[in-house]
C-alpha cells in the first residue's frame, strides 16, 4: 500500500468538509522540498558502501520543518513523503509552532558495527547540512535511530558550523542537551489522550483489557504506564512473535520487558521454544493478535496494520495509534461504522514531537526544565488538543481522525493564507 496515497485520501476528506481554498489544497498536496543523497561509508573490512538517504521538507507555514530520521531497509520516498505530511498535520493538531518533515536511510542498521553506524550518521548530516538548522529544519530520532545517533549528528553539524549547536536536533542524551522526559514522551502523550477518552466514555481503567502490538520504545513504555495505572495488559507482540493471556488477568510489564531483553522476543516464561503453549498463555502471529477480544488495542509497530481486509475482525472497543499510519483510510471507515473509537496517530503519538519542541526551546534558551515540568506542560497540551478534536468530531459527526484533520488543516490553511504563500 502506498502510504502517501493514504495521506492524500485523509487530506481530501478533511478539505471537503472544510470547503478548503483550492489554492491551499494544491500547496498541501506536495512537499515543499525533496532531498536525496548518496552517503558513502568506509566499512570495517575496508570496502566502500553507498547508502541512499532522504530528507523531505513538507511544509513550514507554521514554523521550521520538524521530523525524525529512520534507518530501515524498507525506507522509500513515498513513505518519507507521507511521514513528512503527517508530521506537518501532527504539529498543527497539538498547536506547536512547527511544520513537518521526515528523513530516512535505506539500511539494515542491525548489520552495521558501532563504527559504521557512526560514519553513516555523520555522513547523513554532511549530505544535508546546507538545508537543515535550528531555524530551518530540526531532525529527531525515529525507527532504529537512537539518542546516541542524534548526539553524533549534532556533533557533526556543530563541527561543520564551527560552534556548539545543540538546537539542530532533538532526542539527544541529557548530557548533550536532551530534554528530561523525551525517552518516554510518545507513550506518555498517548497515555494522557487515552485517559481522556475513557473519561468521556465513563470507562474505568481497571475494567480494561489491553493488547499492545509492538514492543519498541513507545510500546514498551505504554505497557508500563498502563500496567501501573491498573489496566490489564493481556497481549503483547514484537517483530518475532505475539503472546496472549488465556485467562485475561494481564501480564506484569516488567516481567515481559526483562524476558524480552534476555531472550530477544516477548514471552512470559523461561521456555526456550517460541512455540511454547503454557497453560496461562500462548504464542500467536501479529496478525492473529490484532483480532483478539479486548477493550483497547494499542498499535505501536509500523504502517498499514489494520486494513480493509482485517478491520471487520477487530474486536477492540478503542484503537490507540502510537505508530505512524497503522490504519488505512478504508479501515478507518469500517471501524467507525462498527462504533470503534480510534485515537489517531496525529494526536495520540504527538507527545514525542511536543517534547522535542520543548527540547528545542530549552536548547535555544540554554535553560532546562525538570521532568515534572516537562510532563505538566505536555499533559496540558495533549488534554486540550484531545478535547478540541473530540468536540470537532462530535460537531461534524465524524471519526476522531477526521476531527484532528479538521483542526490541523484549518490551522495550516490559516497560516498559508495569512503569509500569502
Amino acid at each position: 500500500m502506498n502510504p502517501f496515497q493514504n495521506a492524500m485520501t485523509q487530506l481530501k476528506k478533511a478539505s471537503d468538509i472544510l470547503n478548503l481554498d483550492p489554492d491551499v489544497l494544491e500547496v498541501l498536496k506536495k512537499p515543499k522540498r525533496i532531498l536525496e543523497a548518496s552517503i558513502p561509508v568506509r566499512m570495517d573490512d575496508g570496502t566502500m558502501k553507498v547508502f541512499s538517504g532522504y530528507r523531505v521538507q513538507y511544509n513550514d507555514a507554521r514554523g521550521p520543518f520538524k521530523g525524525g530520521i529512520r534507518y530501515h531497509h524498507e525506507v522509500n520516498l513515498n513513505e518519507v513523503k507521507a511521514l513528512g505530511f503527517w508530521m506537518t498535520v501532527k504539529c498543527a493538531t497539538v498547536g506547536i509552532p512547527m511544520g513537518g518533515g521526515k528523513g530516512g536511510v535505506i539500511v539494515k542498521p542491525q548489520l552495521l558495527s558501532w563504527s559504521e553506524l557512526e560514519k553513516l550518521s555523520r555522513g547523513y548530516i554532511r549530505a544535508f547540512a546546507d538545508f537543515i538548522g535550528p531555524e530551518k529544519d530540526i531532525p529527531a530520532p525515529d525507527v532504529y535511530t537512537t539518542p546516541q545517533i542524534m548526539a553524533w549528528m549534532m556533533d557533526e553539524y556543530s563541527k561543520i558550523k564551527g560552534y556548539n549547536c545543540p538546537a539542530i536536533i532533538t532526542g539527544k542524551p541529557l548530557r548533550v542537551g536532551g530534554s528530561a522526559g523525551r525517552d518516554t514522551a510518545t507513550a506518555q502523550g498517548g497515555f494522557y489522550v487515552t485517559e481522556e477518552l475513557l473519561k468521556k466514555l465513563k470507562i474505568k481503567p481497571k475494567s480494561c483489557r489491553v493488547i499492545i502490538q509492538g514492543f519498541g520504545n513507545a510500546g514498551c513504555n505504554m505497557a508500563d504506564l498502563l500496567f501501573h495505572a491498573g489496566f490489564k495488559v493481556i497481549g503483547y507482540s514484537d517483530s518475532k512473535t505475539a503472546i496472549i493471556d488465556m485467562k485475561g488477568k494481564g501480564f506484569d510489564s516488567h516481567i515481559i520487558e526483562k524476558i524480552k531483553k534476555k531472550k530477544g522476543y516477548v514471552d512470559v516464561c523461561d521456555c526456550d521454544n517460541i512455540k511454547c503453549k503454557c497453560k496461562d498463555h500462548k504464542h500467536l502471529t501479529n496478525e492473529q493478535l490484532l483480532i483478539q477480544d479486548c477493550d483497547i488495542l494499542v498499535l505501536a509497530a509500523l504502517e498499514n496494520q489494520i486494513t480493509k481486509d482485517n478491520a471487520v475482525k477487530i474486536k477492540a472497543k478503542i484503537v490507540v495509534e502510537l505508530a505512524n499510519g497503522p490504519t488505512t483510510p478504508e479501515a478507518d471507515e469500517k471501524l467507525f461504522k462498527k462504533g470503534i473509537y480510534l485515537l489517531p496517530d496525529i494526536l495520540t503519538n504527538a507527545g514525542g514531537v511536543t517534547v522535542s519542541y520543548f527540547e528545542w526551546v530549552q536548547n535555544l534558551q540554554s535553560y532546562y526544565w525538570t521532568k515534572d515540568e516537562v510532563f505538566e506542560k505536555l499533559q496540558k497540551i495533549m488534554v486540550d488538543s484531545f478535547n478540541r478534536v473530540y468536540d470537532l468530531a462530535t460537531e461534524y459527526k465524524v471519526d476522531l481522525r477526521t476531527g484532528a484533520y479538521l483542526l490541523a488543516i484549518g490551522r495550516i490553511a490559516d497560516a498559508i493564507k495569512e503569509r500569502g504563500v
